[in-house]
């Protein structure tokens, strides 16, 4: 298992955007009951489950970890990170600063990659340059950002996302993907 981590807009989804094009590679879909988006796909973007039905899973120990964010349940389920990696496949997670350190806690294996910016300046010209978020969200955003990289050094590794190519790659390599190698 490879768990990715990072504030928000330091590129994690662009990286793991590009290692789930191997096919080697599974990743991770969260459940969640957070009500279903136009466009998602149950099964693909996210498991869409009723809160009884969460709660139900949890009670199973279905889940590896699962957190409430902001009034929804979000979890990993423990199932298909089994049958990956019996299957001889890395089962690539995104997961928040919080459910990866829960994760470490509870000695869960894995490798832990936690995606840095190049530097603060730089994260807040990437999230401004989104043009998604309001002043105060954005305030919000760089204040957890801030929270989330004192963080990294509860990580196996740092990958500083200042080149994209390079970025991948060395996760790649943290991962065991290398090029030929199967």
């Amino acid at each position: 298992m490879v768990l990715i981590s990072g504030p928000s807009g330091c590129g994690k989804s662009t990286i793991i955007q590009q290692l789930i094009s191997d096919e080697r590679v599974e990743f991770s879909v969260s459940a969640t009951t957070r009500p279903i988006r136009d466009g998602e796909v149950s099964g693909k973007d996210y498991y869409f489950l009723t809160t009884k039905e969460f709660r139900a899973k949890v009670e199973e120990g279905a889940f590896i970890e699962y957190a409430e964010v902001y009034g929804n349940l979000y979890g990993t389920l423990r199932a298909p990170m089994e049958e990956a990696i019996a299957g001889g496949r890395v089962f690539l997670v995104e997961i928040d600063v919080q459910g990866a350190l829960q994760l470490r806690a509870l000695g869960e294996p894995g490798v832990y990659v936690f995606i840095a910016p190049p530097s603060f300046d730089e994260l807040k010209r990437r999230l401004v340059g989104r043009g998604t978020e309001s002043p105060e969200v954005l305030e919000r955003r760089l204040k957890k950002a801030e929270d989330e990289y004192r963080e990294r050094v509860k990580y196996d590794h740092v990958v500083i996302n200042d080149d994209l190519e390079r970025a991948v790659e060395e996760v790649r390599n943290l991962a065991g993907l290398q090029e030929g190698v199967s």
